[in-house]
């Protein structure tokens, strides 16, 4: 646990009157919520470094997670120039809240316990992202720390576009695509070739990219994408996007992952946002590792 787990101890012995009692009750709880507020960022804060320590009870990872949600929105609508990678606050609120997410998602009873104090809207999105990330930690195999390879997403303007030119093209939604994509790799992000050997942003087996690709390269984001819509639209999407995601992967844990993303983004385009502005942590036979972001060592 970090310094945020210690515990508050205040001498509670003085005053025997039911009056002293419920004035030392009062005291408590004000140096217990202080105490609280002090270990989690705030909306006016400057934002949480990249490597802060997160809380560990239930009452703080929970103040922790709605104030970093509203910083981050907040940071996000700031966001002016979006044909650019995001701003430091925007990635530093983002790093903080994905990794109270991962925590969260190695700690059910925690998290159970959690979003039981968080607003019900934050709670619902929570328990989305959370069952959609356990999905696919399960399906993924470890990755040699020497096969990892990554680098910068496209503009998050520039893929949008790109989404809603496939969109157009292919009926295919935009956010199923946009979900395709960050689960895949991340907004391209990772690079690295799979170990069945899929390739590029959207991890297309050559064979599979010979036929959908449409003459592009695999590794181009706008051309990956354009192939995903083409591939996903042959597979029975937008009619029935569930037979078209099992078709891109046979698993109905990845289409349950990429359909609770593509709601949550269509239902609200900051979590698009939010998503892109995540990194990337990668499975290693030695444990899990961030290899994209602030202060890596």
């Amino acid at each position: 646990m970090d310094v945020g787990d210690r515990d508050v101890r205040v001498d509670a012995t003085m005053g025997t009157s039911p009056r002293s009692n419920r004035r030392t009750e009062r005291s408590l709880l004000g140096v217990v919520v202080l105490a609280a507020v002090a270990l989690v960022p705030s909306a006016s804060a400057a934002p949480p470094p990249p490597n802060l320590p997160l809380p560990g009870d239930p009452a703080r990872l929970a103040l922790a997670l709605t104030d970093t949600t509203a910083s981050l929105r907040a940071a996000i609508a700031r966001w002016s120039d979006r044909r650019g990678p995001p701003p430091s606050d925007v990635t530093l609120y983002a790093l903080y809240q994905q990794r109270l997410y991962r925590y969260l998602a190695r700690h059910e009873r925690i998290e159970r316990d959690t979003l039981a104090r968080v607003p019900s809207s934050l709670a619902a999105v929570s328990r989305d992202l959370l069952v959609a990330h356990r999905e696919l930690y399960r399906l993924t195999p470890p990755l040699p720390a020497r096969a990892i390879k990554v680098g910068p997403s496209a503009a998050p303007a520039a893929l949008l576009g790109y989404y809603r030119e496939a969109q157009r093209r292919f009926r295919v939604p935009w956010d199923v695509l946009a979900a395709v994509n960050f689960v895949e790799s991340k907004f391209g992000k990772l690079r690295s070739t799979s170990a069945a050997g899929a390739q590029g942003p959207m991890q297309f087996l050559p064979a599979t990219w010979r036929r959908y690709g449409l003459g592009g390269n695999v590794r181009d984001p706008h051309d990956a994408i354009m192939g995903a819509g083409n591939y996903l639209h042959a597979s029975g999407a937008p009619r029935n996007l569930r037979r078209a995601l099992y078709a891109y992967n046979p698993s109905a844990a990845y289409v349950d992952a990429v359909l609770r993303f593509a709601r949550r983004v269509r239902a609200d385009r900051t979590m698009f946002y939010e998503l892109y502005s995540w990194q990337v942590f990668v499975k290693t036979p030695s444990g899990d590792r961030r290899v994209t972001g602030p202060a890596l060592p």
